[in-house]
């Protein structure tokens, strides 16, 4: 097990628990209430403020502010939480903030994601894993990214959205509504843009979970049929490949309705 490695520029709050193997750089700040797993490595110039979980294996890079205090409005300065998974690399001057009550009171980022430059993360949003999000990518409140989303740089997405599994964006995309599961959008305001093939192939979807899934999207996106006959077509054609279950589930769930 490696020794910490901390600059002595370091201002470290004596509450702050810190496994034995990390690394702290030069000016960072580190407050009260602050919990940061082993191997993870924090760059210089970095504010990092509580309550806040960091798992392990992390990489904080220089100028990044996490677990700030969200900005709403309404929020009093009540105790409320961020936690932040393990292997995640989050880069340079990433916002990520704390969440608010009288809501989840909590802000989630899973595992393995891959954060890019000037990403902004707000209250009480939560971020599955492997997600990729590119420069300046931001979420309001409330966010949901589901599981292997990639974010194209500028995307901008509103509070209370959903952003299902598998789903990719364009660089620039404004986001007002749920993306379902397994497509791609683009624009501002986002329209689909067809099956997110590419990325489905890459995480090994097979030939024939493709076939069902074009005609998921056929039959959601360019059948013409509204969304209750589409959704009632979807579930029908689930039972011959349970690869549209997912879909179905995200569908069913009330939201801000979907890009269309």
């Amino acid at each position: 097990m490696r020794n910490q490695v901390i600059s002595p520029t370091a201002n470290i709050d004596s509450s702050a628990q810190l496994d034995p193997d990390i690394e702290v750089g030069a000016y960072t700040i580190i407050g009260p209430d602050v919990r940061v797993g082993s191997g993870t490595r924090i760059g210089p110039h970095c504010v990092i403020e509580g309550p806040a979980s960091i798992g392990r294996d992390n990489q904080i890079h220089a100028f990044s502010s996490i677990g700030g205090r969200s900005q709403d409005l309404k929020y009093q300065g009540e105790p409320t939480y961020l936690n932040i998974g393990d292997r995640n690399v989050i880069r340079e001057y990433c916002t990520i903030n704390r969440g608010t009550l009288p809501e989840t009171g909590q802000t989630q980022v899973g595992h393995d994601n891959w954060i890019m430059a000037y990403v902004h993360i707000a209250h009480d949003c939560r971020v599955g894993h492997h997600v990729i999000m590119s420069n300046a990518a931001s979420l309001a409140g409330h966010v949901q990214l589901d599981d292997w989303v990639t974010l194209g740089g500028f995307t901008l997405i509103h509070q209370f959205c959903r952003i299902g599994s598998f789903t990719f964006t364009a660089m620039g995309s404004g986001i007002s509504r749920d993306v379902p599961p397994f497509i791609r959008v683009a624009g501002n305001p986002a329209h689909p843009c067809g099956l997110n093939s590419k990325g489905l192939r890459r995480r090994d979807f097979s030939p024939e979970d493709l076939g069902t899934l074009k005609k998921a999207y056929r039959i959601l996106y360019r059948s013409g049929l509204r969304l209750e006959q589409a959704r009632e077509a979807l579930i029908n054609l689930a039972e011959e490949n349970p690869v549209l279950n997912e879909l179905n589930t995200f569908l069913g769930v009330p939201g801000r309705g979907i890009v269309r």
